[in-house]
């Protein structure tokens, strides 16, 4: 969820210890558990009403597809480079050729006028 490993945990433990101090350190902790639960809860609500208003629509709903994490960047980027636009022959712009296809064995064009 956070992406924190095992000694990043101990040194935010070890950080909460030494800020809060190892008498306040429990109550913290009681108050940040309530506080998730509460956020556990507040999700499922609003997920419940969410069912309520879309019916039998919701289950057909793939949620996955909006996971932001299944995007990187760097794919989409190097995938719409290397797509032919539309099957039309592209001019030699950029290392790409009239196939489309990027040729690592050709030198990076150099535009005078752009630098």
């Amino acid at each position: 969820m956070l992406d924190v490993n095992g000694w990043e945990f101990v040194l935010l433990v070890v950080v909460g210890v030494v800020i809060l101090g190892p008498e306040r350190l429990p109550e913290y902790a009681a108050k940040l558990a309530r506080l998730v639960k509460q956020a556990r809860a507040m999700a499922e609500s609003a997920k419940g009403q969410l069912r309520e208003q879309m019916g039998p629509e919701f289950d057909d709903i793939n949620w996955r597809q909006y996971d932001p994490r299944q995007y990187d960047p760097r794919r989409i980027v190097r995938e719409a480079l290397l797509d032919p636009l539309s099957g039309e022959p592209r001019p030699e712009v950029g290392g790409v050729g009239a196939t489309g296809g990027y040729d690592p064995t050709r030198p990076t064009p150099y535009d005078r006028d752009a630098t």
